[in-house]
C-alpha cells in the first residue's frame, strides 16, 4: 500500500518522540512517513545537514522548513528554509528516489522533526 498525503494529514500532535542517531528527534507522524514511505534516508539527510554552519544561526536552530520535491524522472531536490518566504539555505540534489509523494514539507522545531499537521 502506498503512502498518501491524506494519511499524513491525519496526524495531529504526537504521543511519542523518537531519537535519531544523529541528534534530532521525530514524532509519530514522521516515524509513520519514514516507515510506510521507506524514507528513513530522508531523516538521515535532514539530520546530517544539522552540522552545517549555516544551520547554526539562532533562527535556524529554533525552526526550519524542509521541502522535498520529486520530479517525473524520480530525481528530487531537498531544501531548507528559515520560513516560507526566504531563499533556501540548504539545497541537496538527489539523483534518484522512489519516494511515493511528489512533494513533502516537514518542520524542524527545536531539534524535533514533525509533520505540518502535528505543528
Amino acid at each position: 500500500m502506498v503512502l498518501t498525503q491524506t494519511e499524513l494529514d491525519a496526524f495531529v500532535g504526537t504521543e511519542n518522540i523518537y531519537q535519531h542517531s544523529l541528534g534530532i528527534c521525530y514524532t509519530d507522524g514522521v516515524k509513520y512517513l519514514a516507515t510506510k514511505g521507506e524514507a528513513f534516508w530522508l531523516l538521515d539527510a535532514i539530520a546530517s545537514h544539522q552540522t552545517q554552519q549555516i544551520l547554526s544561526q539562532p533562527e535556524l536552530q529554533e525552526f526550519q522548513i524542509w521541502e522535498l520535491t520529486v520530479a517525473e524522472d524520480k530525481s528530487a531536490v531537498l531544501i531548507c528554509r528559515a520560513d516560507t518566504n526566504t531563499e533556501p539555505v540548504v539545497r541537496q540534489e538527489i539523483e534518484y528516489t522512489d519516494f511515493p509523494l511528489k512533494s513533502l514539507k516537514l518542520y524542524l522545531e527545536e531539534k524535533v522533526l514533525l509533520l505540518p499537521s502535528e505543528y
